[in-house]
């Protein structure tokens, strides 16, 4: 596998910094362990890790979501959507990065060449899981 050029990465992570500064319109409260694993999440997008931005993206809303909506652990995380998420696709979402990270005998999803003959489906489904993301980080602004 290749590293995308530094042109690429560039391109993406100033798409990243433009969505990031259209959604921030105040001070908002953030979950810590939220935002590392977003930090994360951005630099798989970068990379061109599409898979990686879909799994992680879920991790990222359950963490915020639960540190800074719920303030509770222990509630499951598609009733912790519903309950505290505002935006459109996240069960789109949520089935979507199911599919990926959990192995189904019968829905073969993912082979060996689902990275390179999917590409641009990949990537756009990424791009979606990037804004629905950075939506649920401020979707409420803090004190």
């Amino acid at each position: 596998m290749n590293h995308p050029s530094i042109e690429v990465w560039q391109k993406r992570r100033y798409w990243i910094d433009k969505e990031l500064e259209d959604a921030e319109v105040g001070v908002h409260d953030c979950c810590d362990h939220a935002i590392a694993l977003f930090f994360d999440m951005c630099i798989s997008y970068c990379a061109g890790a599409w898979i990686s931005v879909i799994a992680v993206s879920i991790s990222v809303i359950d963490a915020h979501l639960r540190g800074v909506e719920a303030m509770d652990d222990k509630v499951g995380t598609a009733k912790l959507l519903n309950e505290y998420y505002t935006g459109d696709n996240i069960n789109w979402l949520r089935k979507l990065r199911n599919s990926y990270v959990h192995f189904d005998t019968n829905k073969d999803i993912l082979d060996l060449n689902a990275h390179f003959e999917n590409q641009v489906i990949m990537e756009k489904d990424a791009t979606i899981a990037m804004k629905v993301t950075i939506k649920a980080l401020f979707q409420n602004p803090g004190c």
